[in-house]
């Protein structure tokens, strides 16, 4: 019901003031254009029913009042709830969205429809956006990843095991000279991938373009030594232009990837730095830091399957994912939702690796492959370089604990004919960090 004062007192009015439940049609059936989005919600002194009315009206064309006219394109533009049920404390939505809502080829715009004015909503006590599924005509305008899964086992010349990274730590204090000789361990003990962390572009003890003359020469000489592929996953993060300028120096260089903070720099900058990266020939490798500020709440905010949609949908190649046995969050069943999603077919966007970082050490690897399977860059920072004998030592005993797995063999077995593996499992055994 709808109330206005008058007279000092409230009377219910004749007049239509809300139009909130025009956005629900339960018996509405989603067409082949229609863009569907799941979310959950607490609603806060409103119905149900109300409550997902406004989370339609807000993210496609309505306001809070009734207008004074409707253009015919906005009648065809609303979105539609048509699934409500409970769900926990609160409730489980889908609603459809007609593709006139969206700019074809701008994830920039959709985010901003999708989770933007919705969260800020006095009536929707938590929110959280849990899903999309873009139809092809909306899906066709992105390119998706250049190389994907398979474009990264092509170049790096690994066929069947996980692809194994590092980060030197602590991830901040190296100095160049420092950072090219822990590379050099790094690389010679069995780590395809050296990675910088999340925090880790350019400083005055540091800076990024000495970094990049100095490491690709240490490169090229570990590849000469071990016969393998190495690369470098070097932080490119900054201002767009920054990143470009350093996209291009890696490629001068003749690296093959790059590595992105996503959610820090945002939609926008991935999506110039897709088409950059394509130009360059470059691999995208995202890492998600900042991502738990809205994605670790259960009840509100952004699922980390939404931001991965994303991410491969413009096209990264690489995106951390979560290990559900390390430090970080993130339970098995999402962790295998996320990364079942990123190895599977969809329409023409190719399937990408997923990362696992956070906490892991030779001892997590039967589990881990156990559970992920060995479609997986498998980065462990700490569980490395806290090796006893030093970061080579440690990249090898990473690599031979992979490598019993692939084998069929277990941990001890392995151990008894590599020493490093054998000390790793005497520091840590088969701790799980929290």
């Amino acid at each position: 019901m709808i109330y206005t004062a008058e007279k000092g007192g409230m009377e219910m009015s004749e007049e239509k003031i809300e139009w909130y439940m025009d956005f629900v049609d339960l018996d509405y059936k989603p067409g082949r254009d229609d863009l569907v989005v799941e979310f959950y919600f607490e609603p806060y002194k409103v119905s149900p029913e109300e409550a997902a009315g406004r989370i339609a009206s807000e993210s496609s064309i309505g306001t809070w009042t009734t207008l004074w006219k409707m253009p015919e394109m906005a009648k065809r533009s609303m979105a539609r709830v048509f699934h409500l049920e409970p769900s926990g404390e609160g409730y489980y939505t889908k609603i459809a969205y007609p593709l006139t809502l969206f700019e074809e080829g701008s994830f920039v715009q959709f985010m901003s429809a999708i989770a933007g004015n919705i969260f800020g909503m006095k009536a929707i006590k938590t929110l959280r956006f849990l899903d999309f599924h873009p139809p092809y005509e909306y899906l066709r305008h992105f390119k998706g990843p250049q190389y994907g899964l398979r474009g990264i086992r092509s170049f790096m010349g690994i066929k069947e095991r996980p692809l194994t990274a590092t980060v030197p730590k602590p991830k901040m204090g190296w100095n160049v000279d420092e950072y090219a000789e822990i590379a050099y361990e790094l690389w010679s003990g069995g780590i395809d991938l050296l990675k910088d962390d999340e925090n880790f572009t350019s400083f005055p003890f540091n800076r990024f373009e000495e970094r990049v003359r100095k490491l690709y020469r240490v490169k090229e000489r570990v590849e000469r030594e071990t016969g393998e592929k190495k690369e470098y996953l070097i932080n490119i993060t900054g201002p767009v232009h920054k990143m470009i300028e350093r996209a291009e120096l890696v490629a001068d260089y003749g690296g093959k990837f790059i590595m992105i903070d996503i959610v820090v720099s945002g939609w926008a900058a991935l999506q110039t730095m897709r088409e950059v990266a394509e130009d360059l020939e470059l691999a995208i490798h995202a890492h998600r830091a900042m991502h738990a500020a809205f994605t670790k709440n259960p009840k509100h905010g952004i699922t980390m399957y939404a931001l991965a949609k994303g991410a491969r949908l413009i096209g990264v190649d690489e995106i951390h994912t979560g290990t559900a046995v390390g430090k970080m969050e993130g339970k098995y069943e999402e962790v295998r939702k996320i990364n079942g999603f990123l190895l599977s077919p969809w329409e023409h966007i190719k399937p990408i690796f997923p990362v696992a970082s956070g906490g892991l050490h030779p001892g997590l690897m039967e589990e881990l492959i156990r559970l992920f399977g060995k479609d997986l860059v498998i980065q462990a920072g700490g569980g490395v370089m806290g090796h006893p004998d030093g970061p080579k030592a440690g990249a090898k005993a990473l690599r031979d604990s992979i490598d019993a797995v692939i084998e069929g063999k277990s941990l001890e077995e392995k151990a008894k004919e590599s020493p490093e593996l054998k000390k790793a499992l005497d520091k840590w055994g088969y701790l799980k960090p929290i």
